[in-house]
């Protein structure tokens, strides 16, 4: 996060970088700095850069993170209340049969995994202030309207339209922030927006079990309360979101220009010019053909199919352990989610500390995978054991979606490269809400062994898929080093365009333009692992 070795010239060539001759070639999120900007930077101390960059930091934490949170575990809270609403009477009084629910609950992952990598890009093109807080509102809309269907074909189609609208936040925020920190800053912002979902999975299920018991209130059953009230805090977060979402960097109101400033610079340092970068046809094949695209799509997906399947049917799972009610089922759902918290928070912690990402992933996936067998060779008659197991599967499950998320987007480069790849990886690994919408059938209760069999071997697939990413990276940072030597540092990045740079990384002959476009392929690049 510091600098304390950095020199005032340093400094100097860093922010001039930014200021200099190419930014007339930069991208809208990079603007045209004043020489002045630059010139007071550079004349900042170690000491008085340092100050200066901690206030920043804590600024653009209380202007961000928490309402980003908010927005997303109302997002969360609603893509999974419909598991509270089915123990709330939804099945008996809309006549559906179990596999008319899980396709009612897989529904929404069809859209949602659709619509995912054109709505990143929609954010990447126009204001984050004004597409966030549009996509908000209108989902709010379908899920308030979900408390009025009257029939399995009404509430298909709202299910539809409600994972259309939600598609673009969840990949949208976590791109959005990629833009607003370092690499090694990252893990603890995303993994407290994302631990909104987890505290959605402690206590949804309880604040829909109070509001299904307006049952009978204006004449609507308790289950259409849930979506009703859920659906109207929504839209009331929707319309003040447009005050409270910012925009990227330069464009942020509450930053003053200098802040601005430092702040592209600071994301300069980090990752010198993969920051910019214009939409082309180039980046975005050459996103496809990266071999870190499908292996961290297969790595999201062999945890998302594993939170999807704990937030949409752990209070089945646990009423089928014992002879509990409604509301004690959802009472013991909830501590599993509160640990979940803190192992992603602490997780997080950690990794933005060492500035690893391979290692926790890869352990926190085998601790998923040994929670699930234990599902599935722990005798019912053991309901005690089988509790434990919701424990540790709940628990390591959810740091690795943070993990994965940071870990994306501290991997990719270029602008619209890191849009299209994690629009991609966020698109098959929420296709994980398809699979387990169908695996956990009512015919398999009170074991539920194929729906956790399926999670198992998901479980394994993102293991295998953390090992392939880090001892892959690992080798090319080494092959790197070998040929080029170690990466510039922090008042260097000025050479990964310049024509020293471009001699000594090989790219003679190559426009600034060119370069940009090479992202993450750049031969300065070094992978976190």
């Amino acid at each position: 996060m510091t600098r304390p070795n950095t020199t005032t010239e340093e400094k100097l060539v860093g922010a001039q970088a930014i200021s200099g001759e190419d930014d007339s070639r930069s991208p809208s999120t990079i603007p045209d700095h004043k020489q002045s900007l630059a010139e007071e930077i550079a004349a900042m101390s170690p000491a008085e850069f340092e100050l200066a960059e901690k206030k920043l930091i804590k600024k653009i934490d209380r202007n961000l993170v928490p309402w980003m949170t908010l927005l997303f575990t109302m997002s969360f809270l609603d893509r999974i209340n419909i598991g509270t609403a089915k123990l709330a009477g939804l099945n008996k009084d809309l006549g559906l049969s179990s596999l008319q629910y899980n396709n009612a609950s897989m529904i929404f992952f069809v859209s949602y995994v659709a619509a995912e990598v054109p709505s990143n890009l929609v954010l990447k093109k126009f204001r984050p202030s004004r597409w966030i807080p549009f996509i908000m509102i209108v989902w709010s809309i379908f899920q308030t309207t979900m408390g009025l269907v009257t029939n399995y074909h009404q509430l298909l189609a709202l299910r539809f339209c409600l994972g259309l609208a939600e598609s673009g936040l969840f990949p949208g925020i976590s791109f959005f922030l990629t833009g607003w920190y370092k690499r090694k800053e990252a893990s603890k912002r995303i993994s407290l927006f994302f631990a909104g979902a987890v505290l959605a999975g402690a206590f949804g299920g309880i604040f829909g079990y109070a509001l299904s018991r307006m049952d009978g209130v204006g004449g609507k059953a308790g289950w259409s309360w849930i979506f009703i009230i859920e659906g109207l805090l929504s839209f009331v977060i929707g319309i003040a979101s447009i005050w409270m979402v910012h925009d990227w960097p330069d464009q942020a109101k509450f930053l003053t220009p200098l802040e601005k400033e430092m702040v592209i610079l600071r994301l300069r340092e980090d990752t010198g010019i993969m920051q910019e970068g214009t939409f082309s046809w180039k980046v975005i094949k050459r996103a496809l053909k990266d071999w870190k695209t499908p292996t961290f799509m297969l790595m999201y997906i062999g945890c998302a199919e594993p939170i999807y399947s704990q937030s949409l049917f752990s209070p089945t799972i646990i009423a089928a352990l014992g002879r509990f009610t409604t509301a004690q089922s959802l009472l013991l759902s909830t501590p599993p989610y509160v640990l979940a918290f803190i192992t992603t928070m602490t997780t997080a912690y950690f990794s933005d500390k060492t500035g690893k990402r391979g290692f926790f992933l890869m352990f926190w996936s085998a601790m998923a995978a040994i929670g699930y067998l234990l599902f599935l060779t722990i005798p019912i008659r053991y309901p005690g054991g089988l509790y434990f197991a919701v424990f540790l599967t709940t628990c390591s499950i959810a740091p690795c979606i943070a993990t994965v998320i940071v870990w994306s987007g501290n991997t990719f480069g270029n602008h619209y490269k890191k849009a299209t790849s994690m629009g991609l990886i966020f698109s098959l690994g929420n296709s994980g809400g398809i699979i387990s919408s169908q695996v956990y059938r009512g015919k398999d209760s009170p074991r539920f062994l194929v729906g956790q069999g399926v999670t198992f071997g998901f479980s394994c697939i993102c293991f295998i898929s953390a090992c392939v990413m880090y001892f892959g990276l690992r080798r090319e940072n080494r092959r790197r080093e070998k040929l080029y030597g170690p990466a510039p540092g922090p008042g260097e990045t000025g050479d990964w365009a310049s024509e020293e740079g471009k001699r000594k990384f090989g790219l003679e002959g190559l426009s600034r333009e060119e370069i940009v476009e090479l992202g993450d392929d750049h031969p300065a690049h070094r992978f976190i692992l």
